[in-house]
């Protein structure tokens, strides 16, 4: 996920965590406007880490890359405004001050993945406009939604669709992970609101991530 060596490197320094029992998000960090190189395998992990480009534009890089995994990630990423560099397993990307609006639909490989669905779900919380999310593979996916919610987002589901209408900014509150990747999704979140985060149910995302 995000590894603390990575959100203290981009300016958190109060990052911290209580194994087992909650991460601790304390107050939104002045971001430093660096680029920074994250070792990683392919697949979706490393795109926890560059779900916070919306929060620091002047790049990040993340080695050891299988573009032809990725492609529907990638696309998604362009689409909301992303520029990205790729080049020897490596993947450069610099964010706009404000996302774009994207619709996503999650689809079996080589389609869209529904692991990602939860972490794309947290930055258009923030861009520009309307985007419609389909979960396509999974029943109970949108779990974490009204934890976004809760932190001031403007979201509704029906069924397997969510609409996100993008606000201006997320706000610190006490939340609830309900799971693996939706764990993830919260600590992105609150990383990037405004004021204090905490979110219980670390037990969740400590199954899955370092």
């Amino acid at each position: 996920m995000l590894s603390e060596k990575v959100i203290t490197t981009l300016g958190n320094s109060d990052y911290r965590l209580k194994s087992f029992e909650k991460y601790s998000l304390i107050d939104k960090p002045k971001w430093k406007r660096v680029g920074h190189q994250v070792e990683e395998p392919a697949e979706f992990k490393p795109f926890n880490n560059i779900s916070l480009q919306n929060e620091v534009q002047e790049g990040l890089i993340v080695k050891n890359i299988d573009e032809d995994h990725i492609i529907p990630i990638i696309d998604k990423l362009e689409e909301a405004g992303c520029e990205l560099q790729i080049e020897d397993r490596q993947i450069q990307i610099k964010a706009p001050k404000k996302l774009k609006s994207v619709n996503i639909k999650t689809m079996p490989y080589p389609g869209f993945p529904t692991d990602m669905q939860s972490i794309f779900a947290t930055l258009l919380t923030t861009a520009k406009g309307s985007s419609i999310i389909v979960e396509n593979i999974f029943e109970n996916r949108y779990r974490h939604i009204p934890e976004l919610v809760r932190m001031g987002a403007n979201v509704k589901t029906e069924g397997k669709v969510a609409v996100v209408e993008g606000v201006n900014m997320l706000y610190g509150a006490s939340v609830e992970a309900p799971d693996l990747r939706g764990g993830a999704a919260l600590v992105i979140a609150g990383l990037c609101a405004d004021g204090k985060t905490e979110i219980g149910g670390a037990e969740y995302i400590e199954r899955g991530y370092e």
